[in-house]
């Protein structure tokens, strides 16, 4: 699946200071980069990490392989690049600053997410091939893995321990389970979604979902 290029940016925080204004190499080593990580991005989605080669990049690229490697020393810091690039995207469009939000307000950043996520395909299958291949402790993607779905899990059940906490929810919810439920749903949905998109309604299905959780959790 092709990703489209108004879902990718890789341009560098802005520094304060008396930073130099970058010169014409600078922004074109820029661009290089970006294109570079927009066809990383479609290769790891299409082929997994394993099954991706630098020297197909490369040429994708228009580079030689050590041209590449000017960029991005080695395959596995191509791929922690694009993970970044990826958990940036997602929590751009989720804008969790304000945790903990309470019950219903985070599983509404969820279900806003699913669908926003219909939109972007590649994204969603790059980290499904990802994470399926990151299962095994020797993957280069592992850590970000396990990482990325421990600080998930903690973030939501924050917020609805300030759920319990305000009255919104009943106390008996156990916040640590229902927040890895919450994910299984959702990444469960997406495998389906991707592997038949005419029959699977990812966001619907996962909105009903949650509307169902709200029903047996609330106070």
């Amino acid at each position: 699946m092709d990703v489209r290029p108004d879902d990718l940016s890789d341009a560098p925080p802005t520094r304060a200071g008396r930073a130099r204004p970058r010169g014409r190499g600078y922004a074109s080593g820029d661009a290089r980069r970006t294109r570079i990580l927009n066809i990383a991005l479609q290769e790891f989605a299409e082929n997994g990490y394993r099954g991706t080669s630098l020297a197909r990049i490369a040429e994708r690229a228009e580079l030689t392989q050590a041209g590449l490697l000017h960029h991005f020393r080695s395959k596995q810091e191509l791929l922690v690049a694009v993970l970044d690039l990826r958990d940036r995207m997602d929590m751009a469009h989720l804008d969790l600053a304000e945790l903990p939000l309470g019950g219903a307000a985070v599983l509404a950043k969820f279900t806003e997410l699913a669908g926003h996520n219909q939109a972007i395909p590649g994204l969603v299958q790059l980290f499904t091939v990802l994470t399926g291949e990151a299962v095994t402790t020797d993957h280069p993607a592992h850590g970000w893995a396990r990482d990325r779905y421990a600080l998930l899990r903690a973030s939501v059940a924050a917020s609805l321990e300030a759920g319990v906490a305000s009255g919104e929810l009943r106390a008996d919810v156990d916040p640590t389970a229902v927040a890895a439920q919450v994910f299984a749903m959702m990444d469960g949905l997406q495998l389906q979604w991707l592997l038949d998109p005419e029959h699977v309604d990812m966001a619907a299905l996962f909105g009903d979902y949650v509307e169902h959780l709200l029903r047996r959790i609330r106070a």
